[in-house]
């Protein structure tokens, strides 16, 4: 009884600590996204620029991970993958804090390489993470990773506010960049944590029981249907670095209370996430269709109405939209995908992603310099198709 006592737990245990990594480097990462849209406009960047360098650093977070899935997959090296993409991307944000005035080019580069670093992590840790998710509820086990990985989120921009309020005599760009200097001890914690997991479970593929048969990944059609639903929401959620620029730009808020205002973000995205989990090991994937539905109006809301309530309302339909994609989009790849080859099909499923939401960024920039209805009908509808397929993959997968 006693053994099965301390086994019982030992799942959670290692989800509860891989969200502690999560905490860590979201309150490094989610702190320094907080001020990138203002960072970069005081760099001299357009939104086109802005929209190019933050879609961009989203393609190479995600379409290399098709690679580096492939390359967990094939070389089980899951652990040294996941810390090493850690480090690459924590760091890369305090060497923001040494890029010249004007440069944006040179900071651009520091924030898409903080991505890079993500793609070499996040397959291999959502493989490990899959296999503990398995015994306590893949919706719930992942909606509780996303839950200590917001808390982090939220933290983070809370902890930029006060170094800005610190650092208020300086003129705003010096104190952007002492913010990002800051970020360096969360990013140390960050190291230590993931570095303290793998010598705690340096074996997690215990936790889910080796099937009886191996199994070579295909295309399942439920698969493909559900690539084009994840691909049309990423081609329309609109990231959150614009939403700053203009809030900055319309003076909707003051420009020191922008980090706060992607903190609630971050709040609503926990909490979010944590009912959507939830819901997914219930009701299943037509949740996801039911999140999209309540998310898509935030474009509306933040650039069509233009002013400071419709802002908070926009941030927050935000927030319920990004909860869901962290969680419950990760949980179907979970349910869909075999054991064996899960490590490739996260890695599809994030290329995929990660493809169409720098194409949709860059679009989106582009149509904010030349009309911004046109950029609101674009982002909205296209969330919106993605509806259908969400739930004819639920159909196809048995949850309807």
């Amino acid at each position: 009884m006693p053994e099965k006592i301390h086994r019982l737990p030992s799942a959670m245990i290692f989800i509860c600590l891989m969200g502690i990594v999560s905490f860590f480097a979201d309150m490094t990462q989610e702190g320094a996204r907080s001020i990138f849209g203002d960072y970069l406009s005081l760099m001299g960047a357009s939104a086109a620029a802005i929209g190019f360098i933050t879609g961009f650093g989203e393609l190479a977070g995600y379409a290399l991970r098709f690679f580096t899935g492939l390359i967990a997959s094939k070389s089980g090296k899951y652990w040294a993958m996941t810390i090493f993409g850690y480090a690459l991307a924590v760091l890369a944000i305090p060497c923001l804090s040494l890029v010249p005035d004007g440069n944006w080019i040179a900071a651009g580069f520091f924030i898409i390489l903080g991505r890079v670093g993500k793609a070499i992590r996040q397959p291999a840790k959502s493989t490990l993470l899959s296999y503990a998710a398995t015994q306590q509820g893949v919706g719930k086990s992942f909606a509780i990773q996303e839950f200590l990985d917001q808390l982090g989120g939220f933290s983070g921009p809370i902890v930029v506010f006060l170094l800005l309020w610190l650092n208020q005599s300086r003129d705003p760009l010096s104190a952007l960049s002492w913010c990002f200097a800051g970020l360096l001890l969360p990013a140390l914690c960050c190291i230590g944590a993931v570095i303290l997991a793998s010598k705690k479970f340096p074996h997690p593929e215990e936790f889910e029981p080796e099937p009886k048969k191996k199994e070579i990944f295909h295309f399942r059609h439920s698969f493909l249907i559900y690539i084009a639903g994840i691909s049309l929401f990423a081609f329309g959620f609109l990231d959150f670095p614009l939403i700053t620029m203009h809030a900055a730009k319309l003076s909707l808020v003051d420009s020191t209370l922008l980090p706060l205002i992607y903190s609630i973000a971050m709040a609503i995205d926990a909490f979010a996430a944590l009912a959507f989990g939830w819901a997914y090991d219930k009701f299943g994937l037509p949740v996801l269709a039911v999140s999209t539905l309540i998310g898509a109006p935030f474009t509306y809301c933040v650039f069509a109405l233009d002013n400071t309530p419709a802002l908070y309302l926009g941030v927050i339909l935000w927030g319920i939209g990004m909860g869901a994609q962290e969680s419950i989009m990760k949980a179907a790849v979970s349910t869909i995908v075999p054991r064996d080859c899960r490590a490739t099909g996260f890695g599809i499923f994030e290329t995929s992603f990660g493809i169409a939401w720098f194409i949709g960024s860059a679009l989106l920039g582009a149509l904010y310099d030349y009309s911004i209805p046109l950029m609101i009908a674009v982002s909205t509808i296209a969330q919106l198709l993605a509806i259908p397929f969400f739930l004819v993959t639920s159909r196809k997968a048995g949850h309807l």
